[in-house]
Protein backbone atom coordinates (compact mmCIF):
# COMPACT_ATOMS: atom_id res chain seq x y z
CA UNK A 1 0.00 0.00 0.00
CA UNK A 2 1.22 3.26 -1.05
CA UNK A 3 0.86 6.18 1.33
CA UNK A 4 0.21 9.64 -0.08
CA UNK A 5 0.59 13.27 1.79
CA UNK A 6 -1.97 15.35 1.36
CA UNK A 7 -1.20 18.98 2.05
CA UNK A 8 -3.84 21.38 2.61
CA UNK A 9 -4.12 25.66 2.43
CA UNK A 10 -5.88 28.19 0.47
CA UNK A 11 -4.57 29.64 -2.60
CA UNK A 12 -3.27 33.45 -2.41
CA UNK A 13 -5.83 34.95 -4.99
CA UNK A 14 -8.96 33.29 -2.75
CA UNK A 15 -7.83 34.63 0.54
CA UNK A 16 -8.89 37.71 1.63
CA UNK A 17 -7.82 40.55 4.19
CA UNK A 18 -10.11 42.61 6.47
CA UNK A 19 -9.77 46.58 6.76
CA UNK A 20 -6.78 46.40 9.52
CA UNK A 21 -4.90 43.62 7.83
CA UNK A 22 -4.67 45.55 4.88
CA UNK A 23 -3.65 48.63 6.69
CA UNK A 24 -0.58 46.33 8.32
CA UNK A 25 0.26 44.96 5.80
CA UNK A 26 1.01 48.19 3.56
CA UNK A 27 1.87 50.10 6.58
CA UNK A 28 -0.92 52.32 6.49
CA UNK A 29 -3.58 54.32 9.10
CA UNK A 30 -6.97 52.45 8.59
CA UNK A 31 -7.75 55.95 7.59
CA UNK A 32 -5.74 56.22 4.60
CA UNK A 33 -7.07 53.05 3.34
CA UNK A 34 -10.95 54.17 4.22
CA UNK A 35 -10.07 57.19 2.37
CA UNK A 36 -8.73 55.48 -0.80
CA UNK A 37 -11.75 53.74 -0.92
CA UNK A 38 -14.95 56.23 -0.24
CA UNK A 39 -12.69 57.91 -3.01
CA UNK A 40 -12.79 55.29 -5.21
CA UNK A 41 -9.72 54.75 -6.17
CA UNK A 42 -9.12 51.32 -4.43
CA UNK A 43 -11.24 48.53 -3.64
CA UNK A 44 -14.96 48.42 -4.94
CA UNK A 45 -15.75 51.54 -3.30
CA UNK A 46 -18.72 49.56 -1.41
CA UNK A 47 -20.15 52.06 1.67
CA UNK A 48 -20.71 48.86 3.26
CA UNK A 49 -17.80 48.70 5.90
CA UNK A 50 -18.72 45.27 7.05
CA UNK A 51 -18.50 43.93 3.83
CA UNK A 52 -14.99 45.06 3.01
CA UNK A 53 -12.69 42.26 2.17
CA UNK A 54 -9.59 42.88 0.17
CA UNK A 55 -8.09 40.48 -2.39
CA UNK A 56 -3.86 40.15 -3.35
CA UNK A 57 -4.83 42.58 -6.14
CA UNK A 58 -5.75 45.07 -4.18
CA UNK A 59 -2.93 44.52 -1.36
CA UNK A 60 -1.10 45.09 -4.76
CA UNK A 61 -2.72 48.20 -5.90
CA UNK A 62 -2.90 49.35 -2.23
CA UNK A 63 0.93 49.25 -1.79
CA UNK A 64 2.12 50.25 -5.11
CA UNK A 65 -0.46 53.67 -4.43
CA UNK A 66 1.09 54.16 -1.34
CA UNK A 67 4.69 54.14 -2.32
CA UNK A 68 3.89 56.37 -5.12
CA UNK A 69 2.50 58.68 -3.06
CA UNK A 70 5.16 58.54 -0.27
CA UNK A 71 8.00 58.87 -2.59
CA UNK A 72 7.02 61.79 -5.37
CA UNK A 73 4.37 63.68 -3.21
CA UNK A 74 2.00 62.01 -5.80
CA UNK A 75 -1.56 63.21 -5.16
CA UNK A 76 -3.51 59.88 -4.68
CA UNK A 77 -6.00 60.25 -7.49
CA UNK A 78 -2.48 60.31 -9.63
CA UNK A 79 -0.76 57.89 -7.77
CA UNK A 80 -4.32 55.91 -8.67
CA UNK A 81 -3.88 56.42 -12.01
CA UNK A 82 -0.01 55.69 -12.18
CA UNK A 83 -1.27 52.49 -10.57
CA UNK A 84 -4.00 52.07 -13.38
CA UNK A 85 -1.37 52.60 -16.16
CA UNK A 86 0.97 49.56 -14.52
CA UNK A 87 -1.72 47.12 -13.89
CA UNK A 88 -2.70 47.93 -17.64
CA UNK A 89 0.76 47.63 -18.94
CA UNK A 90 1.40 44.29 -16.88
CA UNK A 91 -2.14 42.59 -18.72
CA UNK A 92 -0.81 44.18 -21.86
CA UNK A 93 2.68 42.56 -21.58
CA UNK A 94 0.65 39.06 -20.46
CA UNK A 95 -1.61 39.16 -23.65
CA UNK A 96 1.58 39.70 -25.78
CA UNK A 97 3.65 36.15 -23.91
CA UNK A 98 0.39 34.54 -24.32
CA UNK A 99 0.13 35.29 -28.14
CA UNK A 100 4.14 34.01 -28.63
CA UNK A 101 5.25 37.78 -29.33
Amino acid sequence: MVQQTITSGDLVDEATLTLEELARACSVETDWVIEHIESGLLADGSPYVASWRFTSHDLTRARRMYQLERDFEAAPELAALAADLIEENQRLKERLRSAGL
